[in-house]
C-alpha cells in the first residue's frame, strides 16, 4: 500500500523546531487533502499541519509533546479508502455539526490562550481552516474586548480618636521634645569648660618648663 509522508512544514525565519500539540487525527480515521491533522507549537507560533494527500491516517511517528525539527517525517497517510471531499451537497445538519467541532476543538496554544483570557471560544470568529481557532484570533480578541467597569470601593469608617490616648500621646510628644533640648543645653554648656581644658598645659609639664631654660641658658 502506498503511503505520503507528513513531514513539519517551515515554520518562520530562525525557527528550527516544534513541539507537537495534538493529533487531530488518529491512526485509521479519514483524511482529506489539506485537512488539518495535528497541531505544532513554537515559542512564537502556533500552526496546524495540513494533510499532503487524502486517505487513511497510517502511524505516528511522534507523540503529542515531542519536540522535532523542520523537514521531520511525523507521520503518514495510506493510500485507499480516501475520504471524499467536502461535497456542496453536504446534509445542512453535518456543516452544522463541522462547524461545532471547529469551534470546540481547540489545540493547546488556543486552549492556553482562551483560558488565560477568560473568552468564551463560541463567541470568537476563527480565521483557520474551515473557521478554526487561532492564537492571534484569541489575541485580538482579547485586545478588542470591552474594559470591566471599576468597582466603586467604599471607605471603611473610621472610629473616633479616644481624647485619653491623645492626650498621653501629647504629653509623651512634649517630654521627649524638653529631653532634646535639655541635653542640647548641657552639650553648649559643657563645650567651652572641655575646650579650655585641652588647651591649659599638663601641670608637671609647666613645672619643669623653667628648669629646662635655665639649663639652656647655662650651656
Amino acid at each position: 500500500m502506498m503511503s505520503t509522508e507528513i513531514k513539519v512544514p517551515t515554520l518562520g525565519e530562525s525557527v528550527s523546531e516544534a513541539t507537537i500539540g495534538e493529533w487531530l487525527k488518529q491512526p485509521g480515521d479519514a483524511v482529506a487533502v489539506d485537512e488539518p491533522i495535528a497541531s505544532l507549537e513554537t515559542d512564537k507560533v502556533a500552526i496546524e499541519v495540513l494533510a499532503p494527500a487524502a486517505g487513511v491516517m497510517g502511524a505516528h511517528a511522534y507523540a503529542a509533546g515531542d519536540t522535532v525539527g523542520v523537514g521531520a517525517v511525523i507521520g503518514s497517510i495510506d493510500a485507499g479508502g480516501a475520504a471524499p471531499a467536502k461535497a456542496a451537497t453536504a446534509a445542512p445538519t453535518s456543516a452544522a455539526t463541522a462547524d461545532a467541532d471547529s469551534v470546540t476543538t481547540l489545540s493547546p496554544a488556543v486552549r492556553r490562550a482562551v483560558l488565560e483570557h477568560g473568552l468564551d471560544p463560541s463567541k470568537i470568529k476563527g480565521t483557520g481552516k474551515d473557521g478554526r481557532l487561532s492564537k492571534e484570533d484569541v489575541l485580538a480578541a482579547a485586545n478588542n474586548a470591552p474594559e470591566a467597569a471599576p468597582v466603586a470601593v467604599t471607605p471603611a469608617p473610621v472610629a473616633p480618636a479616644d481624647p485619653r490616648r491623645l492626650a498621653l500621646r501629647d504629653r509623651a510628644a512634649r517630654r521627649a521634645d524638653g529631653h532634646r533640648r535639655h541635653q542640647a543645653r548641657v552639650a553648649a554648656d559643657t563645650a567651652p569648660r572641655r575646650d579650655a581644658a585641652f588647651r591649659r598645659p599638663h601641670p608637671r609639664r609647666a613645672a619643669r618648663t623653667p628648669a629646662r631654660r635655665r639649663r639652656t641658658a647655662a650651656r
